[in-house]
């Protein structure tokens, strides 16, 4: 499944890596996970109140400062960090996975399957014990019959 499998006119297969696939350029949050967590634009951290304005100039510039610092900020931080902070998340990930693959899902199957003959044997018993038990309670008491009277 990680591999898709292509062929060439002659008929040779050619096998093609899920991990080489092309990645979109343009729309970088294609799942939109940070929708709404880091669209932090300079109205929703700086606003002037009306009656307290400063000068046109000075909104401008603090506007273009705000957007432009922000901008490369982000660019130059992950520029550097981002690397290794991607190599650091894969290899998390990757021992999750292994984790996950190797540790978790056996030994869940293992409970799995002692749950199911834990639960066969506990059937078994409550149906040679139990069940006759029961059986001879309800036959005791099907012969009684309650009769409600109103007496005036």
């Amino acid at each position: 499944m990680a591999d898709q499998y292509q062929y060439n006119t002659n008929e040779e297969k050619i096998v093609k890596d899920s991990h080489t696939k092309e990645i979109d350029l343009i729309n970088r949050d294609p799942k939109q996970i940070n929708e709404d967590v880091v669209k932090v634009e300079f109205e929703d951290v700086i606003a002037e109140p009306d009656g307290t304005h400063s000068l046109d100039g000075v909104w401008k510039l603090s506007y273009t400062t705000f957007t432009v610092s922000k901008y490369w900020c982000y660019r130059v931080l992950s520029a550097v960090f981002g690397i290794p902070v991607s190599l650091l998340w894969g290899f998390l990930f990757a021992c999750i996975s292994f984790c996950h693959i190797w540790a978790v899902v056996p030994c869940i199957k293992s409970c799995l399957i002692e749950s199911q003959c834990v639960s066969r044997i506990y059937s078994l018993c409550i149906q040679t014990f139990c069940d006759p038990f029961f059986e001879a309670l309800g036959k005791i008491f099907s012969s009684v019959r309650v009769a409600l009277r109103k007496e005036v």
